[in-house]
Order: C-alpha cells, then sequence, then structure tokens
C-alpha cells in the first residue's frame, strides 16, 4: 500500500509539472536564449514519463491499470521513436532547426498524456460523486472556465483580450453555440483557434462521453454507478450497452469529422484565399458536425468565394444534419436500413417483420423533414426577391434557401447578412432556432421530440383523448409531461434574458434584435443580427448564462438538485383545475 501511495504521489506530480510545462510551452514565447533548455526539458519530461509508465507497467497486477500504463507509454515511446528518426534525417541542419522539428512531435505526446489523465480523473469524479445530473452541469462549467483561461495566454490572441470576451468565447464554444465578441480568424492566433476547436469538440459530444470512452477502452467494461452516470446522456435504457455506446459515438464522430473534412478539402484545394487547406478543412468540419458555427474565415460563410460555392455549403449541410440528428437515431436508422436489406436479399419464403425502426426515431425524423422542408419553402418563397436575388442560378437559389433552413437548427452559419433579412423570415428562423436539433445530438434548442409530442398533445386534446397514440404505440405521461415542463422553461429563460438585456443596454436599442440574440443564444444556434459585438458587459454576462443553461439544460439541472426517491403509497383526491 505504501509503494502505491508513493506511485500515485509521483503520478500528481507529474500531472502538475505536464500541466505547467504545456501552459508555460503554448501560452509563452520565450527568446532564443531560452529555447535550447527549454527543448532539453521537453525531452527530458517526455523519458520520464516513459520510463515511469513502462515501470508502473510491470508493477501494477490489474488488467485496468496495465492498460492505462501501456497505452500511455506506447503514445510516448511511438514520439520519442519518431523524434529519433528526425533527428537523424536532419543531421546536417543547425541544431536549433532539429529541436523545431523535434519539438512538435513530443509537444504532441505529452498532450495526449494530459488529455488521458484528465479523463481518467472526471471519471474518478463521477465515480465518487453519486449525482450524474450535478457532475455533467460541473464538467462543462469547469471545462468553460480552463478555456477562457487559456485563451488569455499570450500566444492565443494577436492582441489583448479581457476575462470577459475570453469567457464568452469559451463558453459559446463548450457550448457549441457560435456567438463571439471576437473576429476568430484575425484576433485569435493558431494556438488559440486549437484551443476553440478543442471546446468545440468535447462540447459538443459532452465530457461524460469522453470520459466513458477512455473507461471502456482501458477496462473493457463498466461498474453500475458509471452505467447510471451516462445513461441519460447517451439516450439508453439498457445499462450494459451504456459505454459501449460511448464507444460507438467517439468513433462515429471522429470517422464522420475525417470524411467531412477530406470532402471540404477537395472544395477549397483550387481556392488561393484558403491557405492552409488541411487546418480550413479540418477546423470547420468538427465545427459544422458539432453545429458550432465558428469560423476561421473573417466574414465566416458570407466571404464571396465561400458564398458562392454551393458544393462546400452542401457539404456543411450534410455534417451539420448528422451532427444533428442525434447518434441513437443515427444509429437506429442504420440498423433498420441494413435488416432492410438483408430481408430483401432473403430467399426464405416466410419472413417475419421485425420493428427496427423505434417510435422516437420515427418521430425524430418526421418532424426534421417537415422541418426542412418547411423551412426551405418558407424562406425561397419570402427571400426570393430579397436576399436570394445575388444567386443568378436557380441552383444557387435552392442552395442558399436550404442552407438557411439547415443552419439555424443550431448550427450557426451564414451566407448573408440576417439584418437584412424580411421580418417575416426572421420571425421564421427564430421558430427553427427554438425547435433545435434532436435528442442526444451536438445540437440545442427544446428539441424536436419535444416539439413533436406538443403537438401531438394539442390535437390529442382537441380530439377530446387524454393519451397520445401514434404508430401503433402510446406515448407515456411522464414524456409528455418532460416536453411541456422543457418548453415552459425554454420560454422563461429566453424571457428573462430579453427583459434583462433591455435593462442594460441603452434606449432605442432595437427588440428584435436582443429577441434573435437571445433565442439564438438559448438554442446554441450562434446566428446574430450583428448585436453580438456592440453588446455592453452585463449583457455579455447575459447572454453567457443564456448560451450554459440551453446547453445544459434547466430542467437537468433542477432535477439533478431537487430530484427525491418517491416512496408514496397514498394518493390525494384528485380534482379539476378550470382552464379556460
Amino acid at each position: 500500500m505504501q509503494k502505491e501511495s508513493i506511485l500515485k504521489f509521483i503520478y500528481r506530480f507529474f500531472d502538475i509539472f505536464v500541466l505547467t510545462f504545456l501552459v508555460f510551452d503554448f501560452g509563452y514565447s520565450v527568446n532564443d536564449s531560452y529555447k535550447t533548455p527549454q527543448f532539453i526539458g521537453l525531452v527530458i519530461l517526455t523519458v520520464a514519463l516513459f520510463a515511469f509508465n513502462i515501470f508502473k507497467f510491470y508493477y501494477y497486477t490489474t488488467s485496468g491499470k496495465k492498460k492505462i500504463s501501456l497505452f500511455n507509454a506506447s503514445i510516448l515511446g511511438t514520439l520519442l521513436l519518431a523524434s529519433l528518426i528526425v533527428a537523424l534525417v536532419n543531421l546536417d541542419l543547425d541544431y536549433l532547426e532539429v529541436f523545431k522539428k523535434i519539438k512538435n512531435i513530443l509537444e504532441t505526446g505529452l498532450f495526449l498524456y494530459f488529455i488521458v489523465r484528465l479523463m481518467l480523473l472526471v471519471r474518478y469524479i463521477y465515480q465518487v460523486y453519486y449525482n450524474p445530473a450535478i457532475v455533467f452541469v460541473g464538467s462543462f462549467f469547469v471545462i468553460i472556465i480552463v478555456g477562457a483561461t487559456l485563451l488569455m495566454l499570450p500566444t492565443a490572441t494577436t492582441g489583448t483580450i479581457t476575462f470577459t470576451d475570453a469567457l464568452f468565447t469559451a463558453t459559446s464554444a463548450v457550448c457549441v453555440t457560435g456567438l463571439t465578441v471576437l473576429n476568430i480568424s484575425t484576433e485569435l492566433t493558431i494556438v488559440g483557434q486549437t484551443i476553440l476547436i478543442f471546446l468545440i469538440q468535447i462540447g459538443g459530444l459532452g465530457i461524460l462521453t469522453f470520459t466513458s470512452f477512455f473507461s471502456y477502452f482501458f477496462r473493457g467494461s463498466s461498474s453500475f454507478r458509471e452505467g447510471l452516470n451516462v445513461k441519460d446522456f447517451t439516450s439508453q435504457e439498457n445499462l450494459s450497452d451504456v459505454l459501449k455506446v460511448a464507444l460507438n459515438i467517439v468513433a462515429f464522430t471522429v470517422f464522420i469529422e475525417f470524411i467531412g473534412a477530406i470532402f471540404i478539402y477537395t472544395s477549397v484545394m483550387d481556392k488561393p484565399e484558403v491557405t492552409d487547406k488541411f487546418y480550413f478543412s479540418a477546423f470547420h468540419s468538427i465545427s459544422a458536425f458539432c453545429n458550432a458555427g465558428f469560423s476561421i474565415v473573417p466574414n465566416g460563410f458570407n466571404e464571396s468565394y465561400i458564398k458562392f460555392d454551393y458544393y462546400l455549403q452542401w457539404i456543411v449541410m450534410f455534417l451539420i444534419i448528422f451532427g444533428g440528428l442525434g447518434y441513437t437515431i443515427i444509429f437506429n436508422f442504420s440498423r433498420y436500413i441494413k435488416t432492410t436489406v438483408v430481408q430483401f436479399f432473403q430467399t426464405s419464403s416466410i419472413q417475419r417483420k421485425v420493428r427496427i425502426l423505434s417510435l422516437n426515431a420515427k418521430i425524430v425524423l418526421i418532424t426534421t423533414s417537415i422541418l426542412l422542408l418547411g423551412g426551405f419553402a418558407f424562406i425561397f418563397i419570402a427571400e426570393q426577391n430579397n436576399l436570394l436575388l445575388e444567386h443568378t442560378t436557380y441552383f444557387g437559389k435552392i442552395t442558399s434557401a436550404a442552407f438557411h433552413s439547415v443552419t439555424p437548427r443550431t448550427a450557426g452559419f451564414n451566407t448573408v447578412d440576417y439584418s437584412e433579412m424580411k421580418v417575416p423570415s426572421l420571425l421564421f428562423i427564430i421558430f427553427l432556432m427554438w425547435v433545435g436539433a434532436s435528442p442526444a445530438s451536438t445540437g440545442g434548442g427544446i428539441k424536436t421530440s419535444t416539439f413533436a409530442l406538443a403537438t401531438l398533445n394539442i390535437v390529442a386534446v382537441a380530439r377530446g383523448k387524454n393519451r397520445i397514440q401514434i404508430f401503433g404505440r402510446r406515448i407515456s405521461s411522464e414524456s409528455t409531461h418532460r416536453a411541456f415542463a422543457i418548453l415552459c422553461i425554454s420560454l422563461l429563460v429566453i424571457g428573462a434574458s430579453i427583459i434583462t438585456i433591455l435593462i442594460f443596454e441603452p434606449a432605442g436599442t432595437d427588440v428584435l434584435s436582443v429577441v434573435f440574440e437571445c433565442f439564438s443564444a438559448y438554442s446554441t444556434v450562434g446566428l446574430t443580427m450583428n448585436f453580438t459585438p456592440t453588446m455592453t458587459e452585463p449583457s455579455k454576462y447575459v447572454i453567457i448564462a443564456t448560451m450554459f443553461i440551453g446547453r445544459i439544460g434547466m430542467l437537468n439541472l433542477m432535477i439533478g438538485l431537487l430530484r427525491e426517491i418517491n416512496h408514496q403509497f397514498y394518493e390525494y383526491p384528485k380534482e379539476n383545475i378550470l382552464i379556460n
């Protein structure tokens, strides 16, 4: 036990030292006279970590700890070997030039090592603390604070940045919103933009999903408590499948973002305006799939060489739709397609039809299709003689209308100036933003299933029915109650945000711009009528709180704080309340 305590102490020492070194290395520029000691320290630290993990691999007896040590040692050993090869190949260069080439490789190893350690720390926290909702909310809050701190490092920005602006940008990234008080293409350096994209990725998937991925990767199984913690955030009922689903989610996300980056690269490979095409492709693929809406182009997708690149816009649209549908729906639909194809080619004369496509998937897919098609038709007709006039072809008009039907569903990219859009179109965009994406997705809003249940309940009440029945299934009353609770909470939060901002802003502020901004913030969309850069300091904090509440869900927080185990074995007398 004493030896294990010593190992844990050494482990924590290394963690603190690695974190300090990475912050100093990435966050601060050093003079040439200090670059040699900096590189020597980097090599010594990497070798020491490699040797320590090799020692732990032979010392520990449990398979989980051995896997972690082997994984860490493999990463560090591979990058040390790669550094040695690079050094041998470039022996003819000055030693400082060789150091520069090797430095990036070793920094990658230390960064990956620290990410693994961070995920394992979070896993330990939610093993100890029993309330998954509070851990979920707390993890987002901690990541936002860490992100804001990193964005304030000297090398992250081209100038200076206030804590409020750093907090606003970090919150917008982690909550995958896209609203920003900075021009990230000019005011953030490559280091700052890289920090931003990591925050977007973590925020899009959720830190508990990453933690569960590492837990399953290293252990191959999960505890009952780990399953409970992650179950609600992966929309799974079967605890035995929870961490497998988390593993599939991470793998699926990386795969789709990789494919998306390839297609985006093919669309910009002939554009001289895009200097670093690989970085451009990776950044926008992650931003689109996570429904974040951030762009490293000065004017966003409103730049002329992107505004009329319809091929690129369709790629981004598909990424947004995939990210906004939700992993549960995509996995269920892919299984349905697979089963349908297999049954079609079966030679047996007797076939039994099995219900594969879940009721939840049917509702989400139908609602999403209606909103996408309805939004396209409305914008195409309403903006025909306005913003669509700049597109000379019907394909261009169709693409632009489709793009602005998709992107309000929590993505936030825009190829038009929304302040020039007609009021009916703006009101319809606000409605699309409010509904948002689907459950267990990277998007926000009240969700398509919530809107569908509310609509179906209205129809059921109008028909005199006391329950919702659809596709041969009865919707549980718990789902209906939850849907209306989400509707009410969203309108209360948005309403409070609008009133508060109007109090903080000077007289004469355009009310529609404030309403548009608050709906965009709560639904984590990121669209704006050019109001974000002009906000006062207090209004920025209101939007920060609105984005945070919209991402985590006020209902999740309230359930985590107020839910009690109900052991009531009695009921009070029932009485109806006059409604109309």
